[in-house]
């Protein structure tokens, strides 16, 4: 097979990291839930900060830890607690602190690629929280370069195949959001492959868009094997 560029995306793709925000949360919303608010309310009031934030600040953990710290003081109100406001920060510490769970079949899985194929890791956050977040999950070695970005746009795709001269035709992006990762590289001309997230796969199923180059559905990581 023709050696190809892998651009591969870290989170929810090589390791796990909805389910830490998501856990998060739940210990958020059972804090501000004697204020009286359904869950639903809380939450939409906290996406509605957070987009704020992310074009502000751009996405990570400090971004989040702004967002919650401000919706806990527009629900809270006059009955707002340093003590709260304090329980928050600890919450976002031990998130900040929580290690990559690497995802099944991951590390054989790049061995295998990165013995064929150039490998790029493709990450989107704040700079140093996502270097750290690549350094303790032990897969850099798998490797030729690694790109952090603010956001993933077809632009930034365009960018990044100009910056390491990237053939569309030979360029892979792998991923598991449809609408993050998949179109706009699908966009930028480039091809993709998206391996479903289990909590996300059922809305993210319903956003895939087409594009110029080829698109490839597989059912696990390990299942990359079966196509590069």
């Amino acid at each position: 097979m023709r050696r190809l560029t892998l651009l591969v995306n870290g989170d929810n793709t090589l390791w796990e990291s909805n389910v830490f925000f998501e856990n998060t949360l739940e210990r958020f919303f059972s804090l501000v839930e004697p204020f009286g608010y359904a869950r639903a309310y809380a939450r939409h009031i906290l996406n509605e900060t957070e987009r704020k934030n992310i074009r502000q600040h751009g996405y990570g953990v400090r971004s989040f830890a702004r967002s919650l710290e401000q919706t806990y003081m527009k629900l809270a109100g006059g009955l707002a607690q340093r003590s709260a406001l304090a329980e928050v920060a600890s919450m976002v510490t031990e998130l900040e602190h929580t290690p990559p769970r690497i995802l099944d079949g991951v590390p054989e899985t790049l061995a295998y690629l990165s013995s064929h194929h150039r490998m790029i890791l493709f990450t989107k956050g704040e700079q140093a929280e996502e270097a750290l977040k690549v350094e303790r999950s032990g897969l850099q070695g798998f490797f030729d370069a690694i790109e952090i970005v603010p956001d993933k746009t077809i632009r930034v795709y365009g960018d990044l195949i100009d910056k390491h001269h990237v053939v569309k035709s030979h360029g892979w992006l792998i991923g598991s959001s449809a609408q993050q990762e998949i179109n706009p590289a699908l966009q930028a001309g480039l091809n993709a492959a998206l391996v479903p997230h289990a909590p996300t796969w059922n809305r993210e199923a319903g956003e895939l868009q087409s594009g110029t180059g080829k698109l490839l559905v597989v059912s696990s990581f390990r299942g990359l094997r079966d196509h590069f």
